[in-house]
C-alpha cells in the first residue's frame, strides 16, 4: 500500500493500553485531562527520535510537514 509519493508503508503505534503508559514515557501525557496531547514522533530505525509534532486535541497535524520528515529516513 502506498502512503504518498516515496513512501511505501511505516509502523504505527497506538497508545491505547495501558491507558497512555507510551504517551507518559514520552511526556504528552496530560494527568488533568486523562487523555494525552495529539502528538507525532518519528523515530528511525536507530530508535532516534527525529521530529516531533505536538498540538492540543482539537487541532490538526499538518500532514505534509509529517510526510517531508518521513522521507528523510
Amino acid at each position: 500500500m502506498r502512503i504518498a509519493r516515496g513512501i511505501e508503508s511505516y509502523p504505527l503505534l497506538a497508545d491505547f493500553h495501558p491507558k497512555g503508559e507510551v504517551s507518559k514515557k514520552y511526556g504528552v501525557w496530560r494527568d488533568a485531562k486523562g487523555s494525552s496531547e495529539r502528538a507525532i514522533f518519528v523515530i528511525d530505525k536507530q530508535g532516534i527520535v527525529r521530529y516531533i509534532d505536538v498540538h492540543d486535541s482539537g487541532e490538526q497535524p499538518d500532514p505534509e510537514a509529517i510526510l517531508e520528515q518521513l522521507r528523510k529516513l
